[in-house]
């Protein structure tokens, strides 16, 4: 992906992912207007939730290609990403007209995007959409990459299709919009990117100070993370081989994720991958010979950014059924992708259930 250089202004970027556009933007009403407009739609719906509707749809609405726009909007937050709300979303396209030649403009974050991209891939059987993703989570994760979905029966992203946005808008501007709860979410999927790509991009991410966000070189290491997805999705769109890096941290992660839920006390998307890195690094030390002591740099910094997951040995069997129900299973056994240093990547690594209750036993203890 070709970049602004770290020493110039970060630039507005194209680049083509299959049938995904993705333009990193530092002029939106531009971005947006030419992006609508090379869409032949008849209608034009705009997706928020509640919080990006007071948030982020004013700096977007009164542009000129925004208009004509009809808003849908949704209840915030992970628990709400549901068949109820995809109902929602479907209800309100057919009552305002659209047809398969309609646009849907996805403006918020991951749970935005994943189910707004997974409403317009079903309704009458796909319709055209974008995604302008508001938060640093989505932007480097949920909005590039084309999964949608939704999560079901307790499970996260249970239900979904492969399906990428016609484009996707990249302004970091939103990022000012966010808590340091919501960046530092986002930051976890940036710090997985830089874990499976090169020491240099990883070292970075561990010095950067989130408690005083330099805008500037966050963007240029959000350009730095998108480029390594894109690279990896583009290798493998559908997720047979080396795409499975991008789950490092997701199975133990969706699991700390999907107990959270059960037991209502939700906790964010991104902090969840965080805790999961440290196990799943930890799994990486015993198994494939990741260095121990890049391990603990690791889990030093999600410590102090991320605190730690609450859970006692009274939880380890429902953790255990929950990564048995991780999609990247087969015949029976959790898979993990795992790494042998930074950069070296091993995918389908199993792991016995004694292994994974020992590895449950090291993040308790550290």
């Amino acid at each position: 992906m070709a970049m602004s250089g770290e020493n110039r202004k970060f630039a507005r970027i194209k680049r083509m992912m299959k049938e995904q556009e993705i333009i990193l933007s530092e002029h939106l009403e531009q971005t947006l207007s030419e992006t609508v407009g090379k869409v032949d739609c008849d209608r034009l719906f705009v997706l928020t939730d509640e919080t990006t509707l007071r948030l982020c749809w004013p700096l977007v609405g009164g542009l000129a290609c925004m208009q004509e726009a009809q808003m849908i909007t949704i209840r915030a937050t992970d628990e709400n990403k549901t068949l109820d709300s995809l109902a929602h979303v479907w209800t309100a396209l057919q009552q305002g007209g659209a047809t398969r030649h309609s646009l849907l403009v996805c403006l918020g974050g991951g749970m935005v995007t994943d189910l707004g991209g997974f409403a317009a891939s079903t309704f009458k059987r796909g319709i055209a959409y974008i995604n302008v993703p508001t938060t640093l989570l989505a932007m480097v994760d949920a909005s590039v990459g084309g999964k949608t979905g939704i999560n079901f029966g307790g499970l996260k992203n249970e239900v979904g299709v492969f399906n990428p946005a016609r484009t996707v808008v990249l302004d970091t501007e939103f990022l000012r919009t966010l808590d340091y709860e919501n960046l530092a979410s986002g930051y976890a999927e940036m710090l997985k990117h830089g874990l499976i790509s090169n020491v240099e991009n990883w070292a970075e991410l561990l010095r950067f100070d989130l408690h005083r966000v330099d805008y500037r070189a966050l963007g240029q290491l959000v350009a730095k993370s998108v480029a390594i997805k894109e690279r990896i999705v583009g290798e493998d769109p559908l997720e047979h081989g080396i795409r499975k890096a991008l789950n490092l941290g997701h199975t133990v992660g969706h699991a700390f994720e999907s107990l959270a839920m059960m037991e209502n006390r939700t906790v964010l998307h991104g902090y969840a991958v965080a805790w999961g890195l440290v196990c799943e690094l930890y799994l990486s030390a015993k198994r494939t010979g990741f260095p121990t002591d890049r391990m603990h740099q690791t889990a030093q910094f999600v410590r102090e950014t991320y605190g730690t997951f609450a859970f006692t040995c009274k939880h380890y069997d429902r953790l255990y059924e929950l990564m048995t129900h991780d999609k990247k299973n087969t015949a029976g056994q959790v898979n993990f992708t795992l790494l042998g240093n930074v950069g070296d990547i091993r995918i389908n690594q199993t792991a016995t259930r004694e292994e994974i209750m020992e590895m449950l036993d090291y993040y308790r203890e550290s």
